[in-house]
């Protein structure tokens, strides 16, 4: 039932702690499960995986199993990010009702969602890597069902601003840890798939929100677009709960380890991940976001480009029923199907886009000796980074009465395509980076992202204001390509040497 393990093992196998994982041998092609050399010279008392092959780990799951234990936190992605963007079309109603003082503060009460969203996967990623990802997951999912419905009950701006910052603390909690999940069940050249799913969900939700916010607040009240998520979200908390499974190997360990010891009546079983004191583990869990965050120029690049990816994709969200109602003089249900055009997009590339990034993935890793690096998520995000300025020109210069309407559609279709494809290939070289510490990588990825989501659409008003659609997507757009295009051709050639250089991310 337990066995000793090498030094190279326990190297392989080592715990979030924050030993440089530079000190390990390269694995080629990586494998992140302990390789199994028993030695009955080493410790028996070392409880670990009974080999490369232990049906217990999460990586040798059987997919219908591992796919239950994706869908439930997916759909939980989808929520948090479908509520975040469902009250966009009702807020003229939700302007008058509760007596807003200024546009700028009834955007504000769309947006702060985003500004919870950015605390919080700071501390939930960490503490998922201590105590597990289930346990966590579920907290911060009751805790939004909860504040996102009395968003539906708020009677001033002051509450309404309160509840939904308060509700995106708890929406956060599937957006970080979800990739954790991804990176604790799928080995690198088999994470596409997952990773649409994880990516598609949240940006599915930005889509589908504002549809069913139009038709809700057309023909029912606009407290509906918080009760009908909440709604959802109580379903699949409900009926999610046999699928919640524990994915981190740490915890799953540590819970053989004490099993074994009541069956064995041997007290000195222990496990890798039981060298440092809860305490300490705490402390060290927590902070390791930030250091990743201060010190990674990796974290540091591509949560800067989310952020804009995000912030981007938000103000369009918030500005869409306005083109559509004020240009193109429709209903407020008929211009919220205009979110289709945002969605298909989307659709698309998560169906073309990941079956071309997993060939690209498999081609290059067979050209390198059967060796995987997460620079070889990168051709595909070329592609993404071309995409999205080219659909922000598309849509911005043909949002105009004279010009029918599926044109501009078709551009938003192009923005969609792009923004997907990009934000698929980020969390991709963000997981692959640091294997270990997913969740606080993407935790650190999305507070920058979040924040500037919550900011960007304040800046709507003035920003189309001044400049109208076709000059104020033409700056974004120029922004897109100043930004986007250099930061993967610099990954290209100086990505190796980065990984080499810290102490959390993969070394090859």
């Amino acid at each position: 039932m337990h066995r000793a393990i090498t030094e190279k093992e326990a190297a392989a196998s080592a715990p979030p702690n924050e030993t440089p994982v530079s000190q390990s041998p390269p694995l080629q092609p990586l494998i992140e499960i302990p390789p199994y050399h028993p030695d009955p010279d080493h410790d028996h008392d070392l409880v670990t995986w009974d080999g490369p092959e232990d049906p217990d780990n999460p990586k040798n799951w059987p997919p219908v199993k591992k796919w239950t234990t994706i869908i439930p936190m997916s759909l939980f992605n989808f929520l948090s990010s479908m509520s975040s963007a469902t009250m966009a079309p009702a807020l003229d109603s939700i302007k008058q009702d509760l007596n807003f003082s200024s546009n700028m503060l009834a955007v504000l009460s769309l947006s702060v969602f985003l500004l919870g969203m950015a605390i919080v996967p700071l501390f939930t990623a960490p503490l998922s890597e201590v105590f597990g990802r289930v346990v966590v997951l579920q907290v911060a999912d009751l805790f939004y069902i909860l504040f996102n419905t009395l968003c539906g009950v708020a009677k001033t701006p002051n509450q309404l601003i309160g509840f939904r910052l308060l509700a995106g603390l708890g929406g956060a909690g599937a957006n970080s840890i979800g990739s954790g999940i991804t990176s604790d069940l799928f080995l690198p050249h088999e994470r596409g798939k997952a990773l649409s799913i994880y990516a598609l969900a949240p940006l599915f939700g930005m889509a589908a929100g504002p549809i069913a916010g139009g038709f809700l607040v057309q023909y029912t009240t606009w407290p509906w677009c918080f009760y009908l998520v909440s709604i959802m979200g109580g379903a699949v908390q409900i009926l999610g709960l046999p699928f919640f499974r524990e994915t981190y190997a740490p915890v799953l360990l540590q819970r053989r380890c004490e099993r074994l010891r009541k069956s064995t009546q041997n007290p000195n079983l222990y496990t890798l991940h039981d060298s440092t004191s809860l305490q300490q583990l705490l402390r060290t869990s927590l902070i390791r976001p930030f250091k990743l965050l201060t010190t990674q120029p990796v974290v540091q690049v591509w949560s800067l480009y989310c952020a804009f990816l995000y912030g981007t994709l938000y103000l369009l969200i918030a500005t869409f029923p306005n083109v559509w109602t004020s240009i193109y003089g429709e209903s407020i249900s008929l211009a919220s199907l205009n979110y289709l055009s945002l969605f298909l997009g989307m659709v698309l590339a998560s169906q073309i886009g990941t079956r071309l990034a997993d060939r690209y993935y498999q081609k290059l890793c067979a050209q390198n000796g059967g060796r995987n690096m997460p620079e070889f998520r990168l051709p595909v995000l070329m592609i993404g980074s071309v995409m999205v300025p080219i659909g922000l020109f598309w849509y911005g210069w043909t949002a105009r009465s004279s010009i029918h309407w599926i044109i501009p559609n078709i551009g938003a279709a192009i923005y969609g395509a792009g923004t997907l494809l990009e934000i698929l290939c980020v969390i991709g070289y963000i997981i692959d980076t640091y294997p270990k510490y997913a969740a606080s990588a993407v935790a650190a990825v999305v507070c920058l992202r979040s924040l500037l989501a919550f900011a960007l659409p304040l800046a709507a008003p003035s920003l189309y204001g001044d400049l109208g659609f076709g000059w104020g997507n033409t700056l974004l757009g120029l922004v897109a390509v100043v930004v986007g295009i250099p930061a993967p051709i610099l990954l290209r050639y100086y990505g190796v040497a980065l990984r080499r250089r810290s102490l959390y991310a993969r070394d090859d």
